[in-house]
C-alpha cells in the first residue's frame, strides 16, 4: 500500500473473499453478543432483506455510466438514495431515527417532542448519505442527544491547524463511510474538504490514515461500533451476489 496519498486504491481492501470472511466474522458475533440488539435483523429469513437485495441487483445492473445522459445518472442516484433510506429506517427503526434527504448541507437534528432524529444528509448525494451515517454510528447515546452530535466543524477555507484537526477527527468516519461505500460495490475516494485550502496540503497523510483504519476495522470487526456493525452486516448480506459471498 505503499503508494501517495492521492493514488491510494481503496477498491481492494473489501475482496469478495475479504467481504465474505467479515460477514462470517460479524454474524457469529452477534450471535454471541449477550442482549441482541432488538432491532437485528435476521439476515436469512427476513423478507425485507430479501426484498431490499432484489432491488438492489436491479440498480446494480443498471448503474449509469459515462456515456448516460446527466439525467438518467441523476435519476438513478436518487432511485440508490430511496433504497439506502428504506433500509436504514427499517434495520434502525427500533432507534427513533430515520434517515432524510436534504435539498442543502447535512445537518443531525436529535429527537425531541416524540418525534424521531433526523439524519439530514447533503443535495440527495448517496455518498454524502454514507457518510452522515457514519457519523451518527460513531456518536455514542450522549451525543445522539446534541445538534449535529455536538461536533466541531468549519467550512472549507480553514486555517492549515483547523485542517490538521479535521483530518484528525474525520480518520474513522471516513473509514466507516469506505466499507459502507465498498460494500454497496461503489468507489470510495477520501475527502479532505479543502479546495480552497492557501496552504500545501502535499504532507497530509490523511488518505492513508483512513486506509490504516479501515484496515485495522476489518481485521478487528469487534472494535466497530455497534450500529456500524449491524449497517455493514446488512450491506454485505444485501449488496455482494451470493454467489462471492458463497464461493
Amino acid at each position: 500500500m505503499n503508494l501517495p496519498d492521492n493514488k491510494i486504491n481503496f477498491s481492494d481492501l473489501l475482496s469478495p473473499a475479504t467481504a465474505s470472511s467479515l460477514l462470517q466474522y460479524l454474524t457469529q458475533l452477534d450471535r454471541h453478543t449477550e442482549n441482541a440488539l432488538s432491532n437485528r435483523l435476521c439476515l436469512d429469513e427476513d423478507e425485507y432483506l430479501r426484498e431490499w437485495r432484489s432491488q438492489w441487483q436491479k440498480l446494480s445492473t443498471t448503474q449509469p455510466d459515462n456515456t448516460y445522459s446527466a439525467g438518467l445518472i441523476i435519476d438513478s442516484e436518487r432511485l440508490a438514495t430511496d433504497w439506502l433510506i428504506q433500509l436504514f429506517n427499517t434495520l434502525f427503526t427500533n432507534q427513533q431515527v430515520i434517515l432524510v434527504r436534504s435539498e442543502g448541507e447535512p445537518e443531525y437534528f436529535p429527537a425531541q417532542d416524540n418525534e424521531p432524529a433526523r439524519i439530514e444528509f447533503a443535495h440527495g448525494f448517496f455518498a454524502s448519505a454514507l457518510h452522515e451515517l457514519s457519523h451518527w454510528c460513531l456518536a455514542g447515546d450522549a451525543r445522539r442527544q446534541l445538534p449535529d452530535f455536538g461536533y466541531w466543524y468549519a467550512p472549507d477555507g480553514r486555517t492549515e491547524a483547523q485542517q490538521q484537526a479535521f483530518e484528525r477527527v474525520e480518520i474513522k468516519p471516513q473509514a466507516l463511510e469506505c466499507l459502507f461505500t465498498l460494500a454497496c460495490g461503489r468507489n470510495f475516494q477520501v475527502s479532505q474538504d479543502n479546495l480552497f485550502a492557501d496552504f500545501d496540503t502535499s504532507s497530509s497523510t490523511f488518505a492513508s490514515d483512513v486506509y490504516q483504519q479501515v484496515e485495522s476495522y476489518i481485521a478487528k470487526p469487534y472494535t466497530l461500533p455497534r450500529d456500524a456493525k449491524t449497517l455493514l452486516t446488512a450491506l454485505i448480506s444485501v449488496c455482494t451476489p451470493s454467489s462471492e459471498i458463497n464461493a
